[in-house]
C-alpha cells in the first residue's frame, strides 16, 4: 500500500483507478460500493452529469432557455411554467400534500406568466392545483417531464423534471416518519435567472 501523505492527488487516482480494476475483475462490485458509500455514488452521479447538463436560463418574462443546447427554448403553457418555477425556486422540495402553503407564490408565477389570462382562471387554476383531492398537481408534472424528454434524454431530463425524493425522519428512537417531497434536482448554479 502506498503513502497517501507524499503521493499527489493524481498519483492517489491512479492507484485507485487500479484498485478499482482489481475490484472489477474479480466480480466484487459490492465490495467497491460498500467502499465509496452510496452518499458519495450519488455526488459523483452529478458530478459526472455536470458536463452534459446544460444551464437553464430564465429570462424576465419567465421564458426558459437551455444555454448550452443552441439556447434551446422549453416550450410550456403558463400554468405549467407557474407550476415549474414554484419548484424550482425551492431546491429544498415540497409536498404535493402542501402545495396550499405555496398558494400565493403559485399564483404570482402564474399571473407572470399567463398575462392575457383572466385573473379568474387563473385562481381558479391555482386552486385545482393545491386542492389535495384534484389530480390537476400530477397531470402538470407530467407534461413538463413530456416536454423535457421530447429534447434530451432520460438521464438528463431527470434533472430537470419535478421528480419524488423521499425523506427519513427519525423522532424520537421509536417514531419514524417519512416526507414525500418533489424537487427539481437540477444544481441550483445551473440556473440563471435573468
Amino acid at each position: 500500500m502506498m503513502d497517501l501523505t507524499r503521493h499527489t492527488p493524481e498519483e492517489i487516482a491512479e492507484q485507485m483507478k487500479k484498485l478499482v480494476e482489481l475490484l472489477r475483475t474479480a466480480g466484487r462490485k459490492d465490495l467497491l460500493l460498500q467502499a465509496i458509500s452510496a452518499s458519495l455514488l450519488e455526488e459523483l452521479r452529478v458530478e459526472a452529469a455536470r458536463t452534459k447538463l446544460s444551464r437553464l436560463l430564465i429570462t424576465k418574462d419567465y421564458r426558459l432557455f437551455l444555454m448550452d443546447m443552441d439556447y434551446r427554448e422549453i416550450e410550456l403553457q403558463p400554468v405549467h411554467k407557474a407550476v415549474y418555477l414554484l419548484f424550482l425556486a425551492h431546491p429544498e422540495g415540497i409536498e404535493f400534500k402542501r402545495l396550499s402553503d405555496y398558494r400565493q407564490e403559485l399564483t404570482h408565477y402564474y399571473m407572470a406568466t399567463a398575462k392575457l389570462m383572466d385573473k379568474e382562471k387563473i385562481l381558479e387554476g391555482v386552486a385545482h392545483l393545491v386542492s389535495p383531492l384534484d389530480n390537476a398537481i400530477n397531470e402538470k408534472c407530467s407534461r413538463i417531464k413530456r416536454t423535457f424528454l421530447e429534447i434530451m434524454d432520460e438521464y438528463r431530463a431527470n434533472y430537470y423534471i419535478i421528480s419524488g425524493h423521499t425523506q427519513k425522519h427519525f423522532e424520537g428512537s421509536s417514531r419514524i416518519w417519512y416526507e414525500r417531497l418533489k424537487i427539481i434536482a437540477l444544481p441550483r448554479d445551473l440556473v440563471v435567472w435573468e
